[in-house]
């Protein structure tokens, strides 16, 4: 369906309590849309001090995208713009939207504005998914502050109303959101080409980051049915796809998937 939104050209925002799973039970299918309560001996862990941290070299990469992507949002936006922040953490961590776990993969909590991250999954990504690389890594993480971006454009209460109003509508309006969020995250992607950052191989490796987490791929791993009903985040292909039209584009005006007649 297509949401009105003014004279932005995209529509869309991530809900308050829909995260961005990326395990079996998670990302592109099934789970619970929001952070559990903390189980019995577990304790919400401290963000990552990269200075002590294993992963040290790795946090400082993320560190780096993060710092791109702030940048090049605040120029596209001006002074639309909001900052986000980024937690790194390990088990579990305290969020505005409820008790955050490794298992839930990354995700964005409006409330907070701050995308969480367990380093952890990105191991995940090379070793279970089969999408190694840097730019692999970039993606989840501009996928991230894409939904930060649906945040700051200030249509949340529209969609919300929308999904209240049309329950039966709930999951197709959620794979728009998450397939908005690929889009953007491309639209990064191109500035950095742009800027030669980008280098050869990149681009494919994030378009097998996403397609490796589309919904009917990960029921497929799950040994489920391919239910296309039950999709929240979209297939392997059309998530390559949007994530493809923002690399190309590298314009966020080109991701409103509230207007696409077919994803």
């Amino acid at each position: 369906m297509a949401i009105p939104i003014g004279g932005m050209g995209i529509g869309g925002i991530i809900l308050m309590l829909v995260l961005y799973f990326l395990t079996s039970g998670g990302l592109g299918g099934g789970g619970s849309s929001q952070p559990s309560s903390p189980s019995a001996g577990t304790t919400p862990s401290q963000p990552v001090d990269p200075a002590n941290d294993p992963d040290r070299e790795l946090v400082e990469t993320v560190d780096i995208i993060m710092g791109d992507l702030q940048q090049f949002w605040g120029k596209t936006l001006g002074e639309r713009y909001r900052p986000a922040r980024l937690v790194l953490f390990t088990d579990a961590t305290s969020t505005a939207c409820g008790y955050g776990q490794t298992a839930m993969g990354p995700f964005y909590c409006p409330p907070d504005q701050k995308a969480y991250i367990d380093l952890s999954f990105y191991r995940d990504l090379e070793r279970r998914f089969g999408a190694p690389g840097d730019f692999a890594q970039a993606y989840v993480l501009a996928h991230e502050i894409g939904h930060h971006v649906q945040n700051v454009l200030g249509i949340a209460d529209e969609v919300r109303r929308t999904q209240a109003q049309r329950p039966e509508q709930a999951n197709d309006l959620s794979v728009r959101m998450e397939l908005m969020a690929d889009c953007f995250a491309g639209v990064w992607g191109n500035s950095t080409s742009k800027r030669g950052i980008m280098e050869p191989g990149d681009v494919e490796e994030g378009l097998r980051a996403a397609a490796a987490i589309g919904d009917d791929r990960l029921q497929r791993q799950s040994g489920g049915r391919v239910a296309p009903e039950s999709f929240t985040h979209g297939s392997s292909e059309q998530r390559a796809r949007w994530l493809r039209i923002g690399l190309e584009s590298g314009d966020y005006k080109k991701c409103d998937t509230f207007q696409a007649t077919t994803l």
